[in-house]
C-alpha cells in the first residue's frame, strides 16, 4: 500500500490539524498557519486539504476539513493519501475513532495498478497511542484484497483465475483447498453449479477451503463466483453487461473477509465455500423453462436463466448446510432491486436470528460499515410457485426481487443454527475519500466485527 504506517514515536513527522467546518478559530494550529488557511478560502469543508508553507518554502503541516460533525464521515481521512504531498505525517490531535482514520487513510490510499495506472504518492503516518496498527492492516488488506479480484476484467478473472486467487489465500495463512472441477460436479451431487457454468469455455468449479481447529466453531462463508454473466439465453443488453466483471463480487468479499479472520487468527472453523462459473451462452447452456434437479433435491423450474446466482449459491448453501454450522453466512451481487431499494452504498442483509442482526447492525455503525436488514416475508414464497416444480428461480411480477431471492436461498438451508444473507453491489458507481470508482468491499467489516466479539483470538 502507498501508506505505511509508522509506530515509532519519535519518528520525525509534520503535523495534519483537523478542522470542522467554519471552526478555524478552534483549531490548535499555529495563528500564523490559521491566517493562512484563511487567506486560501479554506473553511473546513469535507475531505479538503490545504498545505501549510513553513521557512525557506518547506512544508510545515497541512489542514484536513472534518464538515459538519454531524454527517462526518470517520473513513474520509481516505482523502489525505489522495491529496497531502510525500512525506511523514500525523495527526496533531488524536482522531475521536482514530482506528477508522488510519484505515480510511489506507482505503484512500488505494489504486489498481495492474493495467499501468500509476500508483498514489507515498505517505508514512504516524499510529495514534492505543490504535493497534497490525487490526487496521489485515482490514485493509482484506479490503483491498476485494477491491483487487472484482476490477480485473473477466478476461483475466474467470473461473480458473479466481481458483488460483483463493489458492495463493489458502497457501499463505495455512489453510487447505479442495476443487471439485467439470464433470465431477455432477458426480459430487452439485448439479445446478454444473448447470449454470457448463456452457462457458473455463469449467464450472466449486472451492472449499478449510482453515483453523476442527473442533473450533464452525463458521461458513459462501460467495457468488459468477466471474461474468452474460444472463445467458436470457440475454443481458450491452449496457447490462459493461459491469459483469464484478457479478463475482460476492466470492471477492467473502475472500476479502477470511484474510481478515485467518489473520486475526480467530478461534473458528473457518470454510469458504465459492462456486466459480461463467453463465455464458452456448448451445449446451440451460435454458429458460427447463427443471434443474439441486443437490438438495429441490426441483427448480428456470424462470429466467439471468437468474442464476441464486442457483450455484442454492448447491453450496446446501452443502454447507449440511454439517450444520453455527453460522452460515452467504455474499452476493445478486439483485438490481436491491440497489433500486437502497442505492450502491447500503447492502441489504437478511435473517431470522435476532441476535444476529442486532449485533451486525451495531457492529455496521461503530466500523462505519453501512447495513440494512431488509425482512424474508415469508408470505412473498408463494411468488416462486411453480406449476410443475418445487420451486422457480424468479417471481413472474418483479415485485421485492431481494427479499424473494432470500427467501428463495432459505430454501436451501435448515440445519445452521443462524444464517444471513448480503445482497451485495461490490462498486462504487463515484468516488469517495476513501475510495475511487471501481470494486468495493462492503459488509465484510461488520461482520469480522461480530466475529471478533463472538470469537476472539485463536492460539
Amino acid at each position: 500500500m502507498p501508506v505505511t504506517l509508522l509506530n515509532s514515536p519519535e519518528a520525525s513527522s509534520l503535523p495534519v490539524y483537523a478542522v470542522e467546518a467554519d471552526a478555524l478559530d478552534a483549531c490548535q494550529a499555529p495563528k500564523a498557519a490559521i491566517a493562512w488557511a484563511k487567506a486560501n478560502g479554506f473553511s473546513g469543508a469535507a475531505a479538503t486539504v490545504l498545505t501549510i508553507p513553513g521557512e525557506s518554502g518547506a512544508l510545515a503541516g497541512a489542514f484536513f476539513g472534518l464538515g459538519n460533525s454531524d454527517a462526518a464521515n470517520p473513513l474520509a481521512a481516505g482523502a489525505l493519501a489522495r491529496q497531502l504531498p510525500e512525506g511523514d505525517w500525523h495527526f496533531a490531535d488524536v482522531p475521536k475513532q482514530a482506528e477508522l482514520a488510519l484505515l480510511g487513510l489506507l482505503l484512500g490510499s488505494y489504486a489498481f495498478t495492474r493495467y499501468g495506472k500509476k500508483p498514489r504518492n507515498t505517505l508514512r503516518f504516524r499510529v495514534p497511542e492505543g490504535v493497534d496498527a497490525s487490526r487496521v492492516e489485515r482490514l485493509a488488506n482484506g479490503c483491498i484484497l476485494a477491491r483487487d479480484l472484482i476490477n480485473t476484467p473477466a478476461g483475466d478473472m474467470g473461473p480458473d483465475a479466481l481458483e488460483d486467487a483463493t489458492r495463493a489465500l489458502a497457501s499463505e495463512h495455512g489453510a487447505t483447498l479442495s476443487v471439485t472441477l467439470g464433470d465431477d460436479l455432477l458426480k459430487e451431487n452439485l448439479p445446478m453449479i454444473h448447470a449454470v457454468g457448463r456452457a462457458a469455455e473455463a469449467a464450472p468449479r466449486l472451492l472449499d477451503l478449510k482453515w483453523g481447529r476442527e473442533n473450533a466453531p464452525k463458521v461458513t462463508l459462501v460467495g457468488k463466483g459468477v466471474c461474468f454473466d452474460t444472463g445467458g439465453l436470457d440475454l443481458k443488453p450491452a449496457a447490462g453487461m459493461l459491469l459483469m466483471k464484478k457479478d463475482m463480487g460476492g466470492a471477492a468479499n467473502v475472500l476479502g473477509l477470511a484474510s481478515m479472520i485467518m489473520a486475526a487468527k480467530l478461534d473458528v472453523r473457518l470454510r469458504v465455500l465459492i462456486p466459480a462459473v461463467e453463465n455464458a451462452v452456448a448451445g449446451n447452456a440451460f435454458r429458460p423453462g427447463d427443471v434443474l434437479t439441486s443437490r438438495k433435491g429441490l426441483t427448480v423450474e428456470i424462470g429466467n436463466t439471468d437468474a442464476e446466482g441464486r442457483l450455484v449459491l442454492a448447491d453450496a448453501m446446501a452443502l454447507a448446510d449440511e454439517e450444520e454450522p453455527e453460522l452460515l453466512i452467504d455474499m452476493a451481487t445478486l439483485t438490481g432491486a436491491a440497489r433500486v431499494a437502497l442505492g450502491p452504498d447500503v447492502p441489504p442483509f437478511y435473517t431470522d436470528n435476532e441476535a444476529l442482526a442486532d449485533a451486525l447492525a451495531q457492529a455496521s455503525e461503530s466500523v462505519a460499515d453501512p447495513l440494512w436488514r431488509m425482512p424474508l416475508w415469508k408470505p412473498y414464497l408463494s411468488r416462486l410457485d411453480s406449476k410443475i416444480a418445487d420451486i422457480n428461480n424468479v417471481s413472474l411480477d418483479g415485485f421485492a426481487g431481494s427479499p424473494i431471492a432470500g427467501l428463495f436461498l432459505g430454501r436451501f438451508v435448515e440445519k445452521a443454527k443462524s444464517w444471513a444473507h448480503f445482497d451485495i453491489y461490490g462498486w462504487n458507481p463515484a468516488e469517495k475519500p476513501y475510495a475511487p470508482v471501481g470494486g468495493e468491499a462492503q459488509g465484510i467489516r461488520a461482520i469480522e466485527r461480530v466475529l471478533v466479539q463472538r470469537y476472539g483470538a485463536g492460539a
